[in-house]
């Protein structure tokens, strides 16, 4: 059985540090979620883990855990339209400086899940390929913006059941593209995404 390695505490010690993670990136409905978490400079939890990799319910009760534990966190989207607008790259730095906004105890030192980020205001940072998988933070704001936007797409799949947003949240599976074929587009869809597959079309 291969040994499970607990996550890092912080990525550096001298800096009050912040995690960033988004979620919704490739969907085809609905907004980018992204948050913010700050953990107290002793902060460990052995259970905390890359929100890809947890049940539903695991993420829930952690969800419970990390904003109670937290020093700060924060949660923020970005809509459909505003992700047509300035394309989803853009929508995914934007989520997250809106959530580093909304911190009551403002970060020092930012860490981010992947490879890329816009600099927020003059805060020093890191990218961290699978940074959701190394660091406590950067976990806990993946499983942040996973249930916050899961929440979402619950609530505005009542609205629009023929798209089967409950069992795949937006992402494009293929009742999502064979439906939007049948269907059209909804006013939570992103206009500017592909979403037709020559291999789906119904003749």
């Amino acid at each position: 059985m291969q040994e499970v390695v607990p996550l890092r505490s912080f990525y550096q010690n001298d800096l009050r540090e912040a995690g960033c993670d988004e979620a919704g990136r490739g969907c085809l409905a609905g907004p980018v979620f992204a948050a913010a978490v700050v953990f107290p400079l002793d902060y460990y939890n052995p259970i905390l883990n890359d929100s890809k990799k947890l049940s539903a319910k695991k993420r829930h009760a952690l969800r419970a855990v990390i904003e109670r534990e937290a020093l700060d966190f924060a949660v923020a989207s970005v809509s459909a339209e505003e992700i047509d607008r300035i394309n989803i790259h853009q929508a995914s730095y934007l989520a997250m400086h809106r959530a580093l906004d909304m911190l009551e105890t403002p970060a020092e030192y930012i860490i981010v899940d992947g490879n890329r980020f816009v600099p927020y205001q003059t805060l020093p940072y890191s990218c961290i390929i699978k940074g959701d998988g190394k660091y406590l933070s950067i976990a806990a704001a993946s499983i942040l913006a996973k249930t916050y936007r899961d929440e979402y797409m619950h609530n505005i799949a009542v609205e629009h059941p023929e798209y089967d947003w409950l069992s795949n949240k937006g992402y494009p599976t293929i009742k999502h593209r064979n439906a939007i074929l049948e269907l059209g587009l909804t006013p939570h869809h992103r206009k500017t995404f592909r979403v037709t597959d020559p291999q789906l079309r119904l003749f």
